[in-house]
């Protein structure tokens, strides 16, 4: 490359140069995963093109996703010790190179932004710039042993290899073991880091609460028995799994717009905590593991758990883009939750209950845009470019979401006037007392939105909330009593 080629002759009698990757080095993501999933994310069209270019190998689509793909160098989660092993090096008067298989339009970004690098290399359309090419150039420009190298995965086998010194960071075991056999045994930077609290994070283990919807059928029913409760668990269970595997792939697509939030930067992903590629690996082996276990309890379970996978995908890379569809979208999953512990437990599900759900998760959905915008607005962001929502639409999203509210107390009562009511109850005038219940524990949440009190997912407040706890228990008592 150019700036590669200009700089090359100020190494001599400057010191060995140290030559950094890119990919979980210098940085802690990998450009190639993050790219294409910015890129379907904005537009899944771009999946075609970008298949179309796989033809011409891993280097032509790199290009492509380099060039379709919005970039901002200064958002990348560098990594410190990385940084401070360069800072060492420049102090000793040592020439310092990036070197990566990312295509050359970023890894020139990245080294304009770090402002100390010497020269880089990197891929271009015809050439990917890893493994035994990326030792082939190193080796020419330096000859072998005239560089150290530093790296994080096998890839970077054959530079450690050539290099005078091996230096890793976050190296596998196994790669580690291959090194030394290679007689390159690494030398480390940067400490051990425990991820375990951090693959809880990511796994958004916290919103499984919105998973105990399941139950609502055999609650609302009555039909309490060991085997239905075992359903219900299972059917938690695999919804959990699912879920956890497409929160990986939503922050896969957010990385970008996540890294600019003032909290959700600090998402494991986002932050570089956890590597991408394992990130990818654990979602798809929860994904099968959720299709086994809903498999394993029955095929309508198996349909309703795929559906509910397909639609969070398809919010996930589409449908969050679409300004009220992303809410219909949203009580769909909620709902879809409830359906699934029904189809779980062989219990039929009244009209009643999917019309009354669908309007009380319409109101919740809509209740948590109002609270990502006023965020927004409390913190001076500017708007969000993974929604399809402004500032000025509060006001209009909080009307909606009262009216829904309204509606679903208005449903209920429709319900309890019914004859199916009269037939399953003995004293079905007690359960005129939920509305009033109900009336309350809606406004309040909305009230709490508008207060700022509220978290972003009202599900998980409410089923956290030490009142929402109350008011579920309060309208129990009112069920059991009416029976």
């Amino acid at each position: 490359m150019l700036v590669e080629d200009r700089l090359l002759d100020e190494t001599v009698g400057a010191g060995r140069p140290l030559v950094v990757d890119l990919d979980g080095t210098l940085i802690r993501s990998d450009l190639l995963i993050e790219t294409m999933f910015s890129a379907i994310g904005r537009d899944f069209r771009l999946l075609l093109p970008m298949l179309g270019a796989l033809r011409h190998g891993k280097a032509a689509v790199k290009h492509h996703l380099a060039t379709a793909t919005p970039f901002d160098a200064a958002s990348l989660p560098y990594d410190p010790d990385v940084l401070r092993l360069i800072g060492i090096a420049r102090s000793e008067g040592r020439p310092v190179y990036l070197a990566s298989g990312a295509s050359e339009s970023l890894v020139s970004a990245i080294a304009e932004h770090v402002g100390l690098f010497t020269g880089w290399f990197a891929s271009c359309d015809r050439s990917n710039c890893v493994g035994e090419v990326k030792a082939a150039r190193l080796i020419e420009a330096f000859g072998t042993g005239g560089f150290d190298y530093i790296g994080n995965e096998a890839a970077d086998l054959p530079i450690w290899r050539h290099a005078q010194e091996a230096i890793g960071i976050r190296v596998p075991r196994t790669v580690a073991s291959r090194a030394s056999r290679a007689g390159k045994p690494l030398r480390h930077i940067g400490g051990s880091e425990s991820r375990a609290k951090a693959w809880v994070r990511q796994l958004r283990v916290h919103q499984y609460a919105k998973n105990a919807l399941v139950f609502v059928p055999m609650i609302t029913s009555g039909l309490i028995d060991a085997e239905a409760l075992l359903l219900c668990v299972v059917a938690f269970v695999a919804f959990s799994m699912m879920a956890s595997s497409i929160y990986i792939i939503n922050d896969l697509v957010d990385l970008g717009a996540d890294r600019r939030h003032p909290t959700k930067s600090r998402r494991p992903l986002a932050a570089g905590i956890l590597p991408i590629k394992q990130a990818l690996m654990v979602s798809g082996l929860l994904g099968v593991g959720a299709i086994a276990v809903a498999a394993l309890t029955s095929l309508p379970f198996l349909a309703v758990l795929v559906a509910y996978g397909v639609l969070t995908t398809s919010y996930s890379f589409v449908l969050k883009r679409k300004f009220l569809i992303d809410v219909l979208a949203l009580s769909m999953l909620y709902t879809i939750r409830v359906i699934g512990g029904g189809v779980a437990t062989g219990i039929a599900l009244s009209e009643w209950l999917g019309a009354f759900s669908m309007m009380v998760f319409t109101c919740l959905a809509l209740t948590k845009r109002y609270t990502e915008l006023a965020m927004r607005v409390d913190s001076q962001l500017p708007e969000a470019d993974n929604r399809n929502y402004r500032t000025s639409d509060m006001g209009m999203i909080m009307s909606m979401a009262v009216a829904a509210a309204y509606v679903s107390v208005t449903v209920f009562a429709l319900y309890l006037a019914s004859p199916d009511v009269h037939a399953a109850y003995r004293h079905p005038l007690f359960l005129w007392a939920i509305c009033p219940t109900l009336l309350y524990w809606l406004g309040r949440m909305l009230m709490l939105a508008h207060r700022r009190f509220m978290h972003d997912d009202p599900v998980v407040f409410a089923l956290r909330d030490r009142t929402s706890a109350v008011t579920l228990g309060l309208v129990l008592i009112i069920m059991v009593s009416a029976r």
